[in-house]
């Protein structure tokens, strides 16, 4: 909705709205998050969301939740050739700290001005692994009503992003990318930090995150700053691939 119209047209960045969910198109990002369908559970509508992805091009997921997905629509998810890919999304939350986080190492943060917009975009893209054509899709958020957005920095250089979206006592927290080169510096803990301690001044009561499942094979960091920073996880999303060919 804030995207840039240049940017909607030349990547055919689509989206539909059904019910409490959606469904959201967006071919030349590798992220399921930009091609997937979301928060749809009435079968009627699942018809809809899949007919109009089916139409689509890239790499589509339909999400769903592991535990309470009834047998009708794992039926229905069978019958259309859609895969469980990998350990799935872990969904987790938490409530707004009651004191001010303090993160403590080398690693400060700060909000990004409008005028760096830009730099926040290009960072995201290459954290990642996005094209530099869709540069313009993260830096529209900057500036934005709802919308904060975040820098570590180390010794004053931008080495990691992050943002936060607020409505109605509720925030959503993504966009963390850290410059491979800054990786393990403590940069995402400190942006989560921030984030929450942002929020609760926003008047956030809830926060909400997503990240890769962990397993023993494929341990995730960012799931573990997470559960260290008092998230707990409240359910997992498995990934159904679309089949290449429909």
């Amino acid at each position: 909705m804030i995207a840039p119209q240049t940017l909607v047209d030349e990547t055919e960045f689509r989206l539909i709205q059904l019910g409490a969910g959606c469904a959201i198109s967006l071919p030349s990002a590798p992220a399921i998050g930009l091609n997937r369908i979301l928060g749809i559970a009435a079968l009627n509508d699942l018809d809809a969301a899949y007919q109009w992805m089916r139409n689509k091009v890239g790499r589509r997921y339909l999400q769903m939740s592991a535990a309470t997905t009834p047998q009708e629509t794992s039926d229905w998810i069978s019958k259309r050739g859609l895969l469980a890919e990998g350990n799935g999304w872990a969904k987790l939350r938490r409530a707004a700290p009651p004191t001010r986080l303090v993160h403590a190492g080398e690693v400060t943060t700060r909000q990004v001005n409008v005028d760096e917009a830009d730099t926040f975009g290009a960072m995201m893209c290459a954290g990642f692994g996005f094209l530099e054509n869709l540069i313009p899709l993260w830096s529209a958020i900057v500036g934005k009503d709802g919308w904060t957005c975040f820098f570590a920095e180390l010794e004053g250089r931008p080495i990691a992003t992050a943002a936060m979206y607020a409505s109605d006592g509720y925030a959503w927290l993504g966009g963390g990318a850290t410059v491979p080169a800054f990786r393990n510096r403590g940069a995402q803990k400190a942006l989560i930090a921030a984030r929450l301690n942002e929020g609760a001044v926003q008047g956030v009561r809830t926060f909400v995150v997503e990240t890769a499942q962990p397993s023993a094979d494929e341990p995730n960091i960012s799931h573990a700053n997470l559960i260290a920073l008092g998230f707990e996880q409240i359910y997992t999303r498995m990934n159904y691939r679309f089949p290449d060919r429909l």
